[in-house]
């Protein structure tokens, strides 16, 4: 059984059929996926109501009458969860408090982890669906830096999301590891590292580190030193040009280089996944699938879908994406270079391909930064002209730039701000906030503690804005334990757990929801109930919109209502032993879906703070 906005939703439903079967309409003129159900403003209407313009039209009379009589039937099939009400153009539901209190918590206890997954029909919200999700996708020649933390975030929180809502997940890394860039810090190291042997070891560092030097080390030998334009060397850019066209003919001193650098740089990486708890299903490497789109392109290339340019570079017309108010330029996209070697989008090509080939997807979704949503929307656009039935299933996942408040990182002139240093940074806050507090012997391992609060702040920050919008990370502000963060999230489940474990010392009972739900009257404890009951809807509608920022919001919301319930409603000094056991039970729910909640938001759960 749903929760009762789910029931009163589905009843409405199901009573606008029974109208269009009567009248013998045609469904498809009826849009019920677009039956709203909200909160009523006003109590003395009821709990919910639903507004019924929006069927009015095709229904060829007035709101109010469509409001009757979809009351009407609903009052004549039965409802268990209340009373059914119309008030003008509105169909409403007082709630039977005492039955939906005990469906809410039953369901809760009986479902456990499960909770949350099913829809207004029973089914999981995304049952049946295949969703290949790709993140992270960073370059072999730098380490994780901000910009990334918050690409991984959203990636594994979405990947969360969607497996929580029932669907078949698959979790892809694209691990950009050929290309011009690629040479740079390659050539870097050839001209300074090189005749002393100096690898990441020697020099004490982390692999990806040390890789990412060499690329601000090639960024200071093109430009030259600071104030000393003398010292720049234009020339280094065609050297990595030419150094990248080897690689692709295979020249075993190149390619023994890159090989050794990828390395270094790809076990650091993954160092920084374990610690942030990302991980991967599959990890794709543009070196193996850059050639099967070179060879997609020239296959379109034969018949006419692209064309060779003066220049000898194969091109494609991309006027349809770009549209005609655009300079000439924008109107053809390169994808293979004059000289015949691939660009991004030539790899991307190819990868989409090899993806549905080893794992048929319904949907394959981009987790990539809204600067690259006209090289999607061109993505697109190309594996549809050369006839991927699947094309029109791929979807971009855009997000905004993530900054400090001094201002934007710019990884080659080496003020990136490293995802490791962050994170090291937050960590140490927190472990002195633990000391300073005197709470080393009470939460344990401070320094284990330590780590999870500061990957809570982290995330927790990143995810709780929409993804579309730019956001600053103010690390003071996400270590907070007041207010929306994750450290307060943490602290109200270590808090309940707390208070779970001093009711099983005293030997207090948890009491059963049919035993709760008569005892539990207070506008706290509805307020409280009602919410838990609402995760499903939560669940179903961030999967949709793939936002984990509609998860942290009611998470956030869940902790402040159970912390007005457990100022208004007493636990352990409750007037009776009954009502005890009642709170409790409130008590043991709300922290089960917080923990579920903070899982998919990834913030660590602590028992002890």
């Amino acid at each position: 059984m749903s929760d009762p906005k789910s029931e009163f939703k589905k009843a409405i439903c199901t009573a606008l059929q029974e109208i269009i079967n009567e009248k013998k309409l045609s469904l498809e003129d009826f849009p019920l996926d677009r039956t709203v159900v909200q909160d009523s403003p006003d109590a003395s209407l009821g709990d919910f109501g639903s507004p019924m313009f929006v069927f009015a039209k095709s229904f060829r009379t007035a709101p109010q009458s469509v409001a009757e009589q979809v009351a009407s039937i609903i009052q004549k099939n039965g409802f268990s969860y209340g009373e059914i009400l119309n008030a003008g153009p509105y169909v409403n539901l007082k709630l039977n408090k005492s039955f939906a209190i005990k469906d809410i918590l039953q369901k809760i206890k009986s479902q456990g982890s499960d909770f949350g997954k099913f829809n207004i029909e029973g089914k999981a919200h995304l049952e049946g669906h295949k969703i290949m999700i790709e993140f992270s996708s960073p370059n072999t020649n730098k380490p994780l830096h901000l910009g990334h933390l918050r690409n991984d975030a959203l990636g594994e929180s979405v990947s969360r999301i969607l497996k929580k809502a029932g669907a078949d997940v698959y979790k892809v890394d694209l691990i950009n590891n050929r290309g011009v860039h690629i040479c740079k810090s390659m050539l870097a190291y050839k001209l300074f590292h090189e005749k002393n042997g100096d690898t990441p070891e020697s020099l004490g560092m982390k692999g990806d580190h040390f890789v990412g030097q060499c690329y601000v080390e090639f960024d200071r030998y093109l430009k030259g030193e600071k104030d000393k334009p003398e010292t720049a060397c234009p020339q280094a850019l065609e050297m990595a040009e030419d150094m990248l066209i080897k690689w692709e003919s295979g020249d075993p001193e190149t390619r023994k280089l890159w090989q050794t650098m990828n390395d270094w740089t790809f076990e650091g990486l993954k160092q920084t996944y374990e610690r942030t708890g990302v991980s991967f299903d599959k990890y794709y490497f543009e070196s193996d699938t850059y050639l099967k789109g070179k060879s997609e392109i020239l296959k379109g290339l034969e018949k006419g879908i692209f064309f060779k340019a003066e220049d000898g570079s194969v091109r494609v017309d991309v006027t349809e994406v770009s549209g005609k108010g655009r300079d000439g330029e924008d109107q053809e996209k390169v994808l293979l270079r004059k000289d015949g070697t691939s660009v991004y989008i030539t790899q991307d090509i190819g990868t989409a391909i090899s993806r549905h080939d080893d794992w048929p997807f319904n949907e394959l979704v981009y987790v990539v930064a809204s600067e690259q949503i006209y090289h999607f929307k061109v993505l697109f656009y190309i594996l549809q002209k050369l006839g991927f039935s699947w094309a029109d299933k791929l979807y971009h996942l855009s997000y905004g730039l993530v900054n400090l408040p001094n201002g934007r990182m710019k990884s080659r002139e080496g003020t990136v701000v490293d995802a490791d240093d962050l994170i090291d940074s937050l960590h140490e806050q927190a472990l002195k906030a633990i000391k300073e507090k005197g709470r080393e012997d009470d939460v344990g391992d401070a320094d284990q503690v330590a780590e999870k609060v500061a990957l809570a702040a982290l995330h927790y920050y990143l995810l709780q804005v929409s993804p579309v919008k730019d956001m600053i990370f103010n690390p003071e502000e996400s270590l907070s334990f007041n207010g929306n963060t994750g450290p307060y999230l943490q602290y109200m489940g270590a808090r309940i757990a707390s208070i779970l474990r001093k009711a099983e010392q005293e030997g207090a009972k948890v009491s059963s929801p049919e035993e709760a739900a008569s005892l539990l009257t207070s506008a706290e404890e509805w307020d409280l109930i009602k919410t838990l009951g609402d995760y499903s809807e939560i669940i179903g509608k961030a999967a949709e919109k793939k936002d984990s920022s509609i998860v942290a919001a009611y998470l956030y919301d869940l902790s402040k209502k159970f912390a007005k319930f457990y100022q208004q409603c007493p636990i352990m000094s409750a007037e009776s032993e009954e009502l005890k056991s009642a709170r409790l039970l409130v008590a043991e729910e709300t922290l089960c879906v917080l923990k579920d909640g903070m899982d998919l938001v990834l913030v660590p759960y602590l028992d002890r703070m």
